[in-house]
């Protein structure tokens, strides 16, 4: 059986093929993989995560999770998961050609990342926008793009993780060639469906544009991912994707309970019990110990929820490790946290939240206002992309940044410009862009 080879699928070759006749800079004080992490931090898409919703809206009196502040937790679980990962490869291979960093610097780099394309409004954003091209007005350009070619599934199931690796590899107007040139190993982490709308089986799941497809088929290339299917191509998972699915899993669910406990969706007992739940018989009572000794509510939610991560990142750790052979042979079916001793647990979690959390009034009326904010700057743009001339495009378009490229020919091109555009936005700018440009708010108001 064909696998993939750890002595390749590490590999510090960054996506910069315009330069790549340059010699590498070279650092005495971090290696590749660091410089990666670093470049996400000091990006501008990074520091817009402080103004996108993960669930609940921003902001409010309670500081509840932000993308942001999603993300760096999500980087945290995903080095401790790559250096459990690690620690179990050494005792099992001999010779293995990478430093005991490097693994955990790739996937917690990735981490950072794999939120980056999602637009406004959580993930109520992106099905906003799949609904607008789906059934909206956005119907209407369908047969045009079919005419020339394009790729409609790319908008009608459009999907933050292929966006995200378009943000990362794309060459915007005035940008350095191969995007962020990130290593080959940290962009094929963050893609969580190796293949592209074609094959998303009428889901909203899927890692690449067409415009990115060439991309990702270099990176697979290059580090020996297997290619399960042709025409159109489906490939294995890169493994550490499933470290940083597993870390995202874990942040986002737990996480997510913590957040509707403070805002008072659920109370402590029930918060508390849902936790418990992910604890065997040792580990509860080891926690009932603790919480003896801790009064505040707060606190003792706290304490729980960092019991129940730390467990999970151990079982999905050991997870990776058992089922090795199976990730590298492309095998493997499923996520970490489902093959894991806890699965039902995490799935009874799940429903609670989907019941209880995901259906509240505020998350809802987020999704609302989502679709109609979405729908009106989406026709506007597009109708000044179609008719650039006009006084209204003139003016419309000089509020776009000159990154994006307003010149493109084709619909397809013009559709993707726009998502790009408001992908980039964050909740409060696409808010006041929406009533400023309805005419509901003005600066002199």
């Amino acid at each position: 059986m064909e696998q993939m080879n750890w002595h390749t699928l590490l590999s510090d070759r960054r996506l910069d093929r315009e330069v790549s006749s340059l010699p590498p800079i070279r650092s005495r004080v971090r290696n590749e993989f660091e410089r990666d992490y670093d470049r996400m931090v000091f990006s501008a898409p990074f520091r817009r995560l402080q103004n996108k919703a993960q669930i609940f809206p921003l902001p409010g009196t309670i500081f509840v999770h932000n993308r942001l502040t999603h993300s760096l937790e999500v980087s945290c679980v995903g080095r401790s998961l790559g250096n459990i990962v690690t620690s179990g490869l050494r005792e099992r291979y001999e010779g293995l050609p990478f430093y005991d960093s490097d693994i955990a610097n790739i996937v917690s780099a990735a981490c950072l990342a794999h939120d980056m394309g999602n637009p406004p409004f959580g993930h109520s954003g992106e099905r906003a926008i799949s609904a607008f091209f789906r059934e909206g007005a956005g119907a209407e350009w369908e047969d045009a793009v079919r005419k020339e070619g394009g790729r409609w599934e790319d908008f009608i199931r459009f999907e933050g993780n292929a966006n995200a690796f378009r943000l990362l590899t794309h060459r915007f107007e005035g940008r350095r060639p191969g995007g962020f040139a990130l290593t080959y190993s940290t962009l094929a982490s963050i893609v969580k469906y190796p293949y592209s709308s074609l094959s998303a089986g009428g889901k909203n799941k899927f890692g690449f544009f067409a415009t990115e497809e060439d991309t990702f088929a270099e990176i697979a290339q290059h580090l020996g991912i297997l290619r399960l299917q042709e025409s159109p191509d489906v490939y294995a998972r890169y493994p550490l994707v499933f470290l940083v699915e597993a870390a995202d899993d874990i942040c986002y669910q737990i996480m997510d309970l913590e957040d509707a406990y403070k805002l008072r969706i659920i109370s402590s007992d029930e918060v508390s019990e849902l936790f418990m739940s992910f604890l065997d018989d040792e580990e509860q009572a080891t926690s009932q110990e603790v919480l003896k000794s801790i009064e505040d509510r707060n606190e003792r939610v706290a304490y729980l929820r960092s019991r129940v991560i730390n467990h999970l990142t151990e079982a999905c750790g050991k997870a990776f490790l058992e089922h090795e052979l199976e990730i590298m042979a492309g095998t493997f079916r499923g996520s970490l946290v489902a093959a894991i001793p806890e699965a039902e647990a995490y799935k009874a979690a799940s429903r609670y939240a989907y019941k209880h959390i995901y259906t509240a009034q505020d998350v809802v009326d987020v999704e609302l206002a989502g679709h109609r904010v979405f729908s009106e700057i989406i026709e506007r743009m597009m109708h000044a992309l179609m008719h650039p001339d006009n006084a209204y495009s003139r003016t419309f378009l000089n509020r776009v940044s000159s990154q994006y490229n307003v010149h493109e020919k084709t619909i397809y091109g013009k559709i993707q410009c726009t998502l790009d555009y408001v992908s980039g936005m964050t909740d409060l700018y696409a808010l006041d862009l929406y009533r400023k440009i309805t005419g509901m708010n003005l600066p002199f108001a």
